[in-house]
């Protein structure tokens, strides 16, 4: 059922993000990095998300052949991984995280364009599909949390090998979607990039990415050295991706009540209250658990609202270089500042003033987003 397949892909695929996003600045930290090697570490490897999904939306959508490029991309990327048991030297895993993400980074937004174009004019289902890699994650983020405390960090390399060859091995059971034949002209995609609507979104995905830099970087880091122990760590990760399914859930039903546009905004608003909590409460544990289950909006409904307002921007022809520019402007250069600005600011002023700058973000996010973005008719 193709229902499983697509799924598939997103389960593995996000397990893996579950090992990467809260561990790997760990097992970079157990090596002997500093919060600032640490930091560049991260952006230089997130900075080929600004190259590599643009080159390879160019190629999908000249081709069409989406899959094979996912297929191809994916192998790779296990392949390049590999090297991390090579060396751990800093200039050595530059390279290799790099050569990694290269290709790793260029799977996911056409594999988004594959999945929107199987579902077509159901396209509101989306996040009912996506949900099963919020599932990856959370069962990725809680194994590893409880692995941490008892073999210990090391471990994490091995087990992102084997999540990598999943997303490869899954996609081998993918079929390609099949591409619209266009009886008149497309929408020239210069015409559509500089639309100003689409100018602002992006935008504001910039912004709202760079927000999580101090999360996806350091706060797997900020809560060990407030005492908490990797299992409970490893929760608080899964906590708040239960709550992004949750959103996932009921996306398909909201979206017809609120719209998009309205969407967007709400969950600007809610990040820029959940780094605000984060960066004065990290000791308090109550309100730690109401900030992770912010996450349900501060990722999931602002995911799921920006993917589809892209996927509403671009025409079919052009929706492999359009969500590759979502990619790339957002979970690319977004990330890749986010993780500079936070390992500069921890350093030099400490944690919670990089999670009131990360809020400050948000919250100019918001103003941009609430000024030009609005849904179009296509």
């Amino acid at each position: 059922m193709l229902y499983w397949r697509l799924s598939g892909f997103y389960l593995f695929f996000f397990a893996s993000v579950g090992l990467l996003m809260p561990y790997w600045s760990a097992y970079l930290d157990s090596l002997g990095f500093s919060a600032q090697e640490i930091g560049i570490l991260m952006a230089l490897a997130m900075a080929t998300k600004i190259v590599s999904p643009n080159i390879w939306g160019w190629i999908a959508d000249k081709t069409g052949r989406r899959i094979r490029l996912v297929r191809w991309g994916s192998f790779a990327a296990a392949l390049g991984f590999c090297g991390v048991f090579y060396d751990t030297t800093y200039g050595w895993l530059l390279f290799v995280m790099v050569v990694f993400n290269f290709f790793w980074n260029a799977v996911l937004p056409q594999f988004e364009a594959i999945t929107l174009s199987h579902l077509k004019d159901d396209s509101h289902r989306y996040s009912r599909i996506r949900l099963w890699g919020s599932v990856g994650f959370i069962v990725a983020v809680t194994l590893m949390g409880w692995a941490l405390d008892v073999y210990g960090v090391s471990l994490l390399p091995a087990v992102l090998v084997v999540m990598l060859l999943g997303i490869w091995g899954v996609s081998l059971f993918v079929p390609e979607c099949e591409r619209k034949v266009h009886q008149e002209k497309s929408e020239p995609f210069f015409e559509i990039l500089f639309n100003p609507a689409v100018v602002a979104l992006f935008v504001g995905c910039f912004l709202i990415q760079s927000s999580h830099g101090p999360y996806y970087t350091f706060f797997t880091i900020y809560l060990t050295d407030i005492g908490y122990s990797g299992q409970l760590i490893g929760q608080l990760w899964a906590l708040g991706v239960v709550a992004e399914i949750g959103i996932f859930l009921v996306m398909a039903r909201v979206v017809g009540y609120l719209g998009l546009r309205r969407l967007l905004l709400l969950s600007m608003v809610v990040t820029t209250v959940r780094w605000v909590l984060i960066g004065l409460y990290p000791d308090h544990l109550g309100t730690l658990l109401f900030a992770q289950i912010l996450h349900a909006a501060s990722f999931g409904m602002y995911h799921s609202a920006a993917i589809q307002l892209i996927h509403q921007y671009f025409s079919d022809s052009n929706q492999g270089r359009g969500q590759a520019l979502y990619s790339s402007l957002g979970f690319g250069a977004g990330s890749a500042f986010g993780s500079l600005y936070s390992g500069y600011i921890w350093t030099v002023y400490g944690a919670m003033y990089s999670y009131f700058f990360a809020a400050f973000l948000a919250c100019l996010a918001f103003l941009v987003a609430w000024c030009f973005v609005k849904e179009l008719d296509r």
